[in-house]
């Protein structure tokens, strides 16, 4: 195997150097003990790149695009590659890292430190580690098991342990090193080596020798040794063909043996005896870069495949090499058995090269960017050459001009039909994302947030000394800081106002728990503690008002009361991912399939338990950034649920729009560098505020020193918010999108701040002047009148004087249409609104007439017996108490109890007759307000008086009630079967307002057919009215004339809806 050693150049300061070449072979990668890693196009590029990583960098790994070094911070960082970007920190160690390195697949990440622990690290997920605990002295090396199931690591204790990586364990333990204190002491770095692809065997550096370790069995298998090694080897390397390895020893000689016979078939010294530290083969198979103490890089090229001669004949020599074409029928079978491999690869295509490869050039060994062969003879085909995970043949494979073929001929022949399957290559599915408790970081370091939401944080402590959990108030009015001894191993937990729930995993002997400490609780037993079912754990919890959720392993989800009593059980669709909690709201995102390529598939679920509980998103798809997964959820502190990605992200719910989720903000905008990110742990709406805690370099922040928490901006990601016009459209949509928590607190029964919602229509309506304004000096009068449909009728107005000023008279016009119609539309809800309201109460006043009928009828009975004659008078006296709190205004028509509303409603209007006039204040007070001194015999002449009156009114001629006289009301009549029939369970007036938001829904045509209606019936009622008031007299007249006086103050008083709120806003503005 004759090579070319190129002279070397100075690459780094004096000390640890490696270097490794990128998956392409494109770019020799080194770094070294001065904290720089360059980037070499060859080894002639007199100015390479350089990426600072810090003050020392002791390793590094490339794989996939993706630069993994150990630097002197004590930290794995990663970078991009070729352009050197931060992307992170992967782990960190309490000491500096001595070794990484790649899987495989690129897919996770080993390191091995001066604090005896080896990590494996996910690239895709940080949060997800490994901790390999069991050598006692520093890691010196660390090695993947090329089928992802071992790996191998090297220590100063003198031993050599191969780890099981899903178990944590270790397999076996060879005691074969010398045993030193440090790194820096050792006489070798023992860099370990497992063969490519078939993982057949480890290799291992034993002072001045390899042995080789086979797989599974663990047995010492055989030596490699050369006589001209007289020092410690200190590395050890494949080639990628798996065929050959090379070592490099404290001496400067680099040895490379064939695997296959056991012989040394190259032999390099260092051209001035340094020691070599660093060793990596080229992609091809063609190159061996290599870097010594000294910070000098050197370059072995023109390796060839030399096999000695005493193991190369295995046929016949008088055979000829024609006969190789016997094991195939023609030319066609050449073709069919050829398909899909390189020429490299073809049993029959290597016989006939084999005669011609003595006459070839030797520039004829061409490996083209493509990575096909174009040289047939060139490639030395191996055991291994055709492997059935992947389709595409070509690569470059380590060669050998005078290979004789009839042995690889024969052992591919066989496997040829099953590496020729069809094997899947469309989308590769997504592992899914673990649950996780938003506010927390990750569960495998040792000092952790374990909560951090807007009432306190707790912080979990899980070292030799302790093991414990502490609880922080932001208001220490709340509750007071608590310390708890963590012997159960909580790993989860969440903070209210009114408690704390913890919950741990199961055990072999102990079941899943969950803990809670109410702290609110007004009695001396302050928590209380279940038991999960066998095989059951908590994946995630979160606390609301007065309840707490507990999502389980079994696809299940548990309420219970605050005080632990269990409530309702559902199942999820799929795994839980994590959940959030907030007054009655439960929030819930899920796994809701197999995400492909990157991409997770998410669902979820929002819940409200309130005195009709419902589910309000129901399994919806949850939008994320692309290649992306969940980081945070929760919600504002107004209510409305919002959500976090890895990519920084912000979005939140838009009830609005059917509840979408719309962006609001992106925080990698305010990142200076990729490896920076922002650690969310509160959102609210006014002011709009991003609380969240800056990490630099990593992903999130330490217990210790407390971080602080900084306030981002939100922006919706609009087009061109750099001009004017795109800023104005920002801020306005911005504004009303995070005002719209106004209308679900209104809803929900909550108290509005009125003020500041005021303040935000304002805001509003400014900003649509302004667009207006620069519309019309851009002359978009079609885009003025859309901004005019936005306005209330005031701000039309407005815009009529500045277009009319503006000399832009058809706008003007346009613009008073939209007045008029507007100022119709609120005159025609105020409309509705009286005469919804004068409709309920009417027909509360029927009821409840009927029912004193019949009560009176049962009290006149009653009291010719005079038995139940003090009964009365105290049943009496309740309903009269009644009415009077009624009539104080304290208890609204529709939210009581039907009967209490009769009686309320029925006496608002005459209580409300006192202030108006000093006269009528005593002589006008009908007896059934102010009845008289509870006696028997004034009682039921009382009750005796009542029912002459009802008889007068039943001898009076008949008129249509006054129910039957509106439209809604007479089609309530004949459509409330079918209501009913619908709502089975709503109570009377419920019904009323469902009949109320039905005849809203009918056309114009409709709607005027029951006006029609209804204008027959109202005269009636009219000329019965003015007959009654001729009879009654003037004092009468005026106690009714009041009485319709308080009705139309008590319908103004009437509570709107936040849209007529905003009318009435606009219109009364001057």
């Amino acid at each position: 195997m004759p090579c070319e050693r190129k002279p070397m150049r100075y690459g780094h300061s004096e000390g640890h150097t490696e270097v490794c070449f990128d998956d392409t072979g494109k770019f020799i990668v080194t770094c070294g003990h001065d904290g720089d890693v360059r980037i070499w196009e060859n080894l002639d590029d007199d100015d390479p790149r350089f990426i600072t990583v810090g003050e020392k960098a002791y390793s590094l790994a490339l794989k996939n695009g993706k630069l993994v070094t150990a630097n002197s911070s004590n930290a794995v960082q990663i970078h991009t590659f070729p352009d050197g970007e931060p992307d992170g920190i992967l782990t960190r160690f309490t000491t500096n890292a001595t070794h990484v390195t790649f899987n495989t697949s690129g897919s996770k990440v080993a390191a091995g430190s001066s604090d005896f622990l080896v990590k494996v690290v996910e690239v895709s997920d940080s949060s997800q580690q490994k901790t390999l605990r069991g050598h006692e002295a520093p890691v010196l090396s660390v090695t993947f098991d090329p089928k992802g199931d071992f790996l191998a690591s090297a220590s100063c204790d003198g031993s050599v342990v191969v780890w099981n990586i899903e178990e944590q364990a270790q397999v076996i333990s060879w005691p074969v090193l010398q045993k030193t204190n440090d790194v820096s002491n050792a006489k070798s770095l023992c860099r370990l080596a497992w063969q490519p692809r078939t993982a057949k065997f480890l290799a291992v550096p034993v002072e001045t020798k390899v042995h080789l370790y086979e797989r599974e069995s663990w047995n010492h298998v055989t030596t490699l040794s050369d006589d001209l090694l007289n020092q410690p080897i200190n590395v050890a390397a494949w080639s990628p063909c798996g065929n050959f390895l090379a070592a490099a020893s404290v001496g400067g000689f680099i040895i490379v043996w064939d695997i296959e016979s056991k012989l040394c078939v190259e032999r390099q010294k260092h051209e001035k005896g340094f020691t070599v530290c660093g060793l990596a083969w080229h992609p091809s198979g063609s190159q061996i870069a290599y870097t010594d103490t000294e910070g000098c890089l050197g370059l072995l090229e023109g390796f060839r495949a030399s096999v000695p001669t005493t193991n190369t004949p295995k046929v016949p020599a008088g055979k000829p090499e024609r006969g190789y074409e016997d094991l195939f029928d023609d030319e066609d079978d050449d073709q069919v058995m050829d398909e899909g491999c390189s020429d490299a690869n073809s049993p029959a295509k290597k016989a006939a090269s084999g005669v011609q490869a003595d006459e070839e050039d030797d520039d004829d060994f061409v490996i083209p960017a493509t990575g096909r062969v174009k040289n047939r003879g060139a490639i030395l085909d191996d055991e291994n050459s055709l492997d059935s995970g992947s389709l595409k043949f070509g690569r470059p494979k380590f060669g050998d001009d005078n290979d004789d073929d009839a042995d690889s001929a024969v052992m591919t022949a066989g496997p040829l039909p099953a590496t020729l399957r069809p094997v899947y290559e469309g989308p590769q599915p997504t592992p899914p994302q673990k649950a996780f408790q938003p506010g927390s970081t990750p569960v495998h370091l040792t000092h952790r947030f374990m909560m951090w939401n807007s009432v306190g944080t707790v912080r979990g402590y899980n070292d030799e000394q302790d093991n414990a959990i502490d609880v922080e108030f932001h208001d220490t009015a709340v509750h007071h800081a608590m310390h708890l001894t963590n012997s159960l191993g909580h790993t989860m937990t969440d903070v209210s106002q009114e408690a704390v729930l913890l919950a741990c995993a199961s055990t072999n002997e102990l079941a899943s728990k969950i803990h809670c400490l109410h702290f609110s609780s007004w009695d001396t037993n302050k928590e209380w503690m279940v038991d999960l079912p066998q095989g059951e754990d908590a994946r995630a919890l979160c606390l609301g008002q007065g309840w707490a959720a507990v999502a389980t392993s079994t696809l299940i989800v548990r309420l219970f009361t605050i005080g632990g009593v269990q409530r309702e059980i559902f199942s999820l669709p799929g795994a839980v991912v994590c959940m959030a909690g907030h007054g009655e709201q439960l929030l819930i995102v899920y796994h809701r399939g197999t995400g492909f390529d990157g991409e997770q598939a998410l669902g979820v679920q929002l819940l409200q338990f309130g005195r009709k509980r419902r589910q309000i998103i129901n399994g919806e798809p949850l939008p994320i950034s692309q290649k992306s997964y969940l980081c945070w959820l929760g919600f504002t502190a107004e209510g409305t649920p919002c959500y976090v990605d890895s990519e920084g992200v912000v979005r939140m719910l838009n009830r609005s729009l059917g509840f979408t989720w719309t962006p609001v903000c992106n925080t990698r905008d305010t990142c200076k560098s990729k490896s920076d990110h922002y650690w969310v742990v509160g959102v609210h709406e006014n002011p709009q505020q991003l609380r969240c805690i800056p990490c630099k370099g990593s992903r999130y922040p330490p217990t210790l020193p407390r971080p602080a928490v900084a306030i981002l901006p939100f922006k919706l990601p609009l087009c061109q918010t750099t001009t004017e016009k795109g800023q104005m459209e920002e801020q306005f949509w911005r504004s009303v999108l995070f005002h719209n928590h106004y209308s679900f607190l209104s809803s929900s029964g909550y108290e509005v701040d009125e003020v500041g919602q005021s303040q935000s229509q304002k805001e509003q309506q400014e900003l649509l002047m302004k667009m207006f304004a620069l519309s019309c000096k851009l002359e978009r009068e079609f885009r003025c009148v859309e901004l005019a449909e936005l306005m209330t009728q005031n701000v039309v107005t407005l815009a009529i004087r500045y277009a009319s000023k503006s000399r832009r008279m058809a706008l003007a016009q346009r613009l008073s249409e939209i007045a008029l119609e507007k100022a119709s539309q609120i005159q025609e809800e105020e409309q509705e609104d009286v005469t919804e309201y004068s409709d309920i109460r009417q027909t509360l006043e029927d009821e409840r007439s009927q029912e004193l009928e019949e009560e009176e009828g049962e009290r006149e009975i009653e009291s010719e017996d005079g038995v139940e004659a003090p009964k009365r008078q105290l049943q009496l006296k309740f309903w009269m108490g009644c009415m009077q709190v009624l009539g104080s205004g304290k208890s609204s028509p529709v939210s009581c109890h039907p009967r209490v509303k009769n009686i309320l409603d029925h006496m608002t209007p005459s209580r409300k007759l006192a202030p108006l006039s000093a006269s009528a204040g005593k002589s006008n007070r009908s007896p059934v307000l102010k009845p008289l001194p509870p006696r028997a015999k004034g009682k039921t002449q009382e009750i005796l008086e009542a029912r002459d009156d009802q008889q007068k009114k039943a001898d009076a001629p008949t008129a249509p009630s006054p129910i039957c006289v509106s439209k809604p009301t007479l089609w309530l009549e004949e459509n409330r079967k079918n209501i009913t029939a619908d709502h089975p369970d709503l109570e009377e007036t419920d019904i009323i307002k469902e009949a109320m938001g039905l005849f809203r829904n009918l056309s114009a045509d409709e709607r005027l057919a029951w006006t029609e209606r209804a204008k027959g019936l109202t005269g009636d009622v009219k000329d019965l009215k003015k007959r009654k008031r001729t009879e009654a007299g003037g004092g009468i007249e005026n106690e009714i004339g009041q009485l319709e006086a308080n009705e139309n103050d008590a319908k103004k008083k009437k509570a709107m809806d936040p849209s007529s709120k905003l009318s009435a806003f606009a219109f009364h503005k001057d």
